[in-house]
């Protein structure tokens, strides 16, 4: 259990995908200004994580080293593209939005790093649990980046939902307000590399004031009897 545990600390905070490793940028900064498009493009790139992570455990010990990270792009590869046909059936519009960067997931370097830097090298429960935390951390990511940038942009949030959840969804775009100046920036490149920095600076400021507290509860405090001295005179 404290495995499990260590994962699901490193996988959505401490070494968070996005925010600490800082890969997959060219999604999580192209695909962003919606929530719509990030949730898509999260559960995308769980469902590879945890379907190449399981395959690469399954081989670790027949896969010679001279072929072993080509054998990883391949199943790697062959996940895309189940999730490229899926998206296809059952989120066609959602797919045509994402465009490139659903087969660019193949090359996205969390993939390809936890499938050699873990995976290769663990059994089959931890190596699928390294892939689906790690993969939830980097959905988060996406997330809250999608939904601060369409706040900011068009002043309106979880639009187009129907998109990814059906019909059913389509009453679910809020509005903050009717008449708001929509602010480009947050949804071009520059705003996602800005609120990119901004979150990072935000996990940092929270990893620092935890790291001093952890610090002031560790100090050593002295017991026991203390002598004094005192100078001069007494009347």
């Amino acid at each position: 259990m404290a495995e499990y545990r260590e994962l699901t600390v490193n996988g959505l905070w401490k070494n968070n995908p996005a925010l600490v490793q800082l890969l997959g940028l060219c999604p999580l900064l192209g695909v962003t200004n919606s929530v719509v498009n990030a949730i898509g493009l999260g559960l995308a790139t769980i469902f590879v994580l945890v379907a190449s992570n399981s395959c690469v455990s399954l081989i670790r010990n027949v896969t010679p080293d001279e072929i072993r990270l080509p054998a990883f792009v391949m199943i790697i590869a062959a996940a895309v593209t189940c999730t490229e046909l899926l998206m296809q059936a059952f989120a066609f519009q959602l797919y045509v939005i994402l465009g490139i960067f659903l087969p660019l997931i193949t090359t996205n370097c969390v993939i390809l790093g936890r499938a050699d830097g873990y995976a290769r090298k663990n059994p089959l429960p931890a190596a699928a649990y390294d892939g689906l935390i790690m993969g939830i951390g980097f959905a988060i990511v996406l997330v809250l980046l999608g939904a601060a940038r369409e706040l900011l942009g068009t002043g309106g949030i979880f639009a187009n939902m129907d998109l990814l959840f059906g019909p059913t969804a389509s009453g679910w775009h809020w509005v903050v307000n009717e008449n708001y100046p929509q602010f480009l920036l947050a949804v071009l490149p520059p705003g996602a590399f800005i609120l990119t920095g901004l979150l990072i600076a935000l996990k940092n400021v929270i990893d620092g004031r935890v790291e001093k507290m952890q610090a002031a509860k560790q100090a050593p405090i002295e017991h026991g009897s203390k002598r004094v001295r005192v100078t001069g005179t007494i009347s």
